[in-house]
């Protein structure tokens, strides 16, 4: 789909308020620029309304659940009002529970504690190390990257029918890569996971903040995501989803608030009776003004409309994608082929460019803001890259300019205005062709302007 036919359509929204859109940086040239945010896969930024309804929430900021002060019981009620909205965001089913956490790492890593004895575990080597590391090696089984969407899952279809067929088993995977930014085909895998008597947990961390995802639709038995991506600040996540296993599960972590009863016994010991709610795994005193924000932007997006949101991102993914076809020194990684659907984020590598030395010029020289590394997807980058498992992979520019294994990754939302594709692609042309203005060197890890 060209550009022109995607800014035809009427449904594509103007990009929508978020902080950090008029800082100004320095370039190492002289002079400033306006800040191109475009690493919103790694954080988005805060939409300003989820930063404004924060703020009006924070005089009246209370400790929940036991107070029997207004503020408590305010922030009570904010507090579970979120949960609820969340609920609603991702279409829970009667009987789901929704938990705050820190993160979509912590979530997978809470739901992961609670897997029940014996529970075998699936995952594709193409996942988030988010994804892939909690669950211990002695349960996993890590699947070969699959190259089509019948591909991933036959290939996972063949894995359970191996499996023992009478014990636990849970399948993990991603909605939307964080490398190519490409869909997976989660109702066909969550279909075939059930169908083998297994359990699926989706990861949607990157695509919660560009498509809807409903539980009861994709037939998952739970989700993970984090705030921070959701333009949402830092420090909130959610895992929701069946609540039997996590009831049955010993407390993530053990405290108040997760312990509905504690008693000293005769002999010195001590009884718990934990919760069996979500609170049993949300120990201390937990962060409202996080769950707040997640709600918040939840709210937003939904009221919005994804279908704007989404016309709106097919429209940048357009302009970056056929901008980066006019380079033929660029390659973009892909699994699934260029005609795949994708969200915003898309990686590429640079012919006799290391990635790392690339993404500090565009960031010395344009203000722009990319990601370069393998993106805590190592197996998964190696694969695209076509790398032996014993390649070294790092970020920073190794002396002499060599290339190494790494990648550069550009990624955009609801926020991102048209100038800071436009100046990206212009900028990936500009250094190809002319190459950097600055000198470079590597630092603690990291290619910096070399300031003399």
């Amino acid at each position: 789909m060209s550009v022109t036919t995607v800014a035809a359509d009427q449904s594509v929204c103007a990009p929508l308020p978020v902080l950090g859109r008029d800082v100004t940086v320095p370039l190492v040239t002289g002079g400033e620029v306006t800040y191109a945010a475009l690493d919103y896969a790694a954080s988005a930024p805060a939409l300003q309304r989820v930063w404004d309804d924060v703020a009006a929430y924070a005089p009246y900021y209370g400790s929940v659940h036991r107070g029997a002060g207004y503020l408590s019981q305010l922030s009570t009620d904010l507090f579970e009002n979120s949960r609820a909205a969340v609920a609603a965001f991702l279409d829970c089913r009667d009987g789901d529970q929704v938990v705050f956490t820190r993160s979509t790492t912590d979530s997978l890593n809470l739901l992961a504690r609670a897997l029940p004895a014996g529970c075998q575990v699936f995952v594709f080597e193409t996942e988030h190390h988010a994804s892939l590391l909690p669950w211990g090696d002695d349960r996993v089984t890590c699947l070969d990257a699959p190259r089509t969407h019948g591909e991933a899952v036959r290939t996972l279809e063949r894995a359970l029918a191996d499996r023992d067929p009478h014990g636990p088993a849970l399948v993990c995977v991603t909605g939307a890569s964080n490398v190519t930014g490409e869909l997976w085909p989660v109702r066909e895998l969550a279909a075939a996971a059930h169908a083998h008597g297994a359990r699926i947990v989706l990861d949607a961390a990157q695509l919660a903040p560009h498509h809807p995802v409903s539980v009861r639709d994709l037939d998952v038995d739970w989700v993970a995501f984090s705030g921070h991506k959701l333009y949402a600040p830092f420090g909130s996540g959610v895992l929701a989803g069946r609540a039997d296993w996590l009831s049955e599960a010993e407390p993530y972590l053990a405290g108040g608030g997760a312990s509905r009863k504690v008693a000293r016994r005769a002999d010195g010991g001590v009884d718990v009776e934990w919760h069996t709610t979500a609170a049993r795994h949300e120990a201390g005193s937990p962060n409202v003004i996080g769950a707040y924000a997640v709600a918040s932007a939840c709210k937003a997006l939904t009221e919005t409309g994804f279908d704007t949101l989404v016309a709106r991102e097919r429209y940048l993914i357009a302009k970056v994608r056929e901008g980066l076809a006019e380079v033929p020194e660029v390659k973009v990684l892909s699994l699934f082929g260029a005609d795949a659907p994708r969200v915003g984020v898309l990686s590429f590598v640079v012919r006799g460019w290391n990635s790392s030395h690339f993404a500090a010029a565009l960031s010395a020289e344009y203000g722009i803001g990319v990601r370069d590394g393998l993106f805590c997807a190592h197996p998964l980058v190696r694969t695209l890259l076509g790398s032996d498992p014993e390649d070294v992979g790092e970020c920073g520019a190794p002396d002499g300019g060599s290339t190494t294994l790494n990648a550069i990754r550009v990624s955009f939302g609801a926020g991102t205005p048209d100038e800071h594709v436009d100046r990206f692609v212009r900028a990936v042309k500009e250094l190809v062709r002319d190459g950097a203005k600055w000198n470079y060197r590597t630092e603690d890890g990291r290619c910096v302007p070399d300031r003399g």
